[in-house]
């Protein structure tokens, strides 16, 4: 099979704000698991077909691990000097491990997060949800929907579940802003890092010796858990909780903005909302490329990938897989979106997506029905993409709305 080998990960979004790169899907379309060459000379592999990137992220021997070989990044980092050598583990960060270390720490949350307790957990969500309306009503358009409504709302549902001050909400929001800055420097990573490391430190310990009612607390009863895995997995809870939400949130209301057509739908018929967020979940994919370590020889739509090799995988482009979902690059909040990979597949799919869709339709349905005159104060072309951060969204969302939505 000839076809070019693409030299590092095609980021910029030349296809619109909503569609993979024209890149990532002529490949996927050609080939579903092409061969990529790294910016680092690292000959790895991009699995953007959506029945492949299920099957990999089903199999362990894709390892998540970042400590068994070098992680060679697939775009250009200034700042950040070539990986020379393995990372080392991070206690508590399950993500980034193997079973059966992964299964230890990820079943003491299984329970923190099932979705009975998801369920129990909504009424106070709209409540939460309905506060920052009434605050974002009270300010004179044009506002920034990212500052006063997608971020606040994640943030403090995660801080209220986990145990975490709200007032120190603009310090870990500050660190995580710059972890999700792909062409950091090192020394500012690793700066952010060590803020928001020490400041989970600090917090489980206290959680530790008093524990309350919250997650956190929780996880500190469980005494074969060290104060260093409670951090890591604090740390990612934290960050995952709002980042993705948050970014959803924002990006979700500027796709319906964007398609008045569907959002005239949803606002004349509240029970399509259900339907509309999972559509949105994977016609958006904010949390995109995901990376993995070829443990051994392995298959891959019929393709063979080296032991060694780097494979990323691209959620984005698997979601907009012609195979699998009709007219993809179409927002249709009627479709059935089930089977969508944004929360990713296999051992490690996301363990809060209940929560995740819980706070969406809350946020989705109360603010389309506070602010039913809501649309963009600047030209759809001016909103700031994120393509320069790890998780996708928009960077400020200006809109305003009419006297009768106050």
């Amino acid at each position: 099979m000839t076809q070019t080998v693409p030299q590092g990960l095609p980021m910029q979004r030349d296809a619109g704000p909503f569609h993979p790169p024209r890149e990532i899907t002529r490949l996927r379309d050609a080939r579903p698991v092409s061969p990529m060459v790294f910016p680092d000379g690292h000959e790895g592999w991009l699995v953007t077909g959506y029945d492949e990137v299920r099957q990999m992220m089903a199999d362990t021997r894709f390892s998540s691990r970042q400590d068994i070989g070098i992680l060679h990044l697939p775009y250009e980092t200034p700042g950040m000097p070539a990986q020379t050598e393995p990372s080392p583990p991070m206690p508590g960060m399950f993500v980034a491990m193997d079973p059966p270390d992964h299964g230890r720490l990820r079943k003491r949350l299984t329970g923190a997060f099932t979705v009975k307790r998801m369920k129990q957990l909504e009424e106070h969500i709209v409540e939460i949800t309905e506060r920052q309306l009434d605050a974002m009503a009270d300010l004179v358009p044009p506002v920034d929907l990212v500052k006063e409504f997608a971020l606040p709302v994640p943030s403090l549902v995660i801080c209220e579940l986990l145990g975490v001050p709200y007032e120190d909400r603009e310090n870990f929001q500050a660190d995580s802003a710059q972890l999700m800055i792909r062409d950091q420097t090192l020394e500012e990573k690793m700066a952010a890092f060590i803020g928001m490391n020490t400041f989970l430190t600090e917090l489980v310990t206290r959680k530790r010796e008093t524990p309350g009612d919250d997650i956190l607390s929780d996880l500190g009863r469980y005494e074969d858990l060290t104060i260093e895995e409670l951090a890591g997995a604090a740390f990612l809870l934290l960050l995952a909780g709002h980042e993705t939400t948050a970014n959803m949130l924002a990006l979700g209301t500027f796709a319906l903005l964007e398609n008045p057509g569907q959002l005239a739908e949803l606002r004349a018929d509240a029970e399509l909302l259900p339907g509309a967020v999972e559509e949105l979940l994977r016609y958006l994919s904010v949390a995109d490329i995901f990376f993995r370590y070829a443990t051994e020889d392995l298959e891959l739509g019929g393709e063979t990938i080296p032991a060694g090799s780097t494979v990323v995988v691209s959620l984005l482009a698997a979601n907009h897989d012609p195979r699998r979902f009709t007219d993809p690059g179409t927002l249709d909040i009627h479709r059935n979106a089930r089977g969508l990979l944004s929360f990713g597949h296999g051992v490690h799919q996301c363990l809060g997506q209940q929560l995740s869709r819980i706070e969406m339709r809350a946020g989705f349905e109360g603010l389309l029905r506070r602010f039913p005159d809501l649309e963009l104060a600047v030209p759809a072309d001016e909103v700031k993409l994120k393509t320069d951060m790890n998780i996708y969204g928009v960077h400020e969302l200006p809109v305003t709305w009419g006297e009768s939505d106050r």
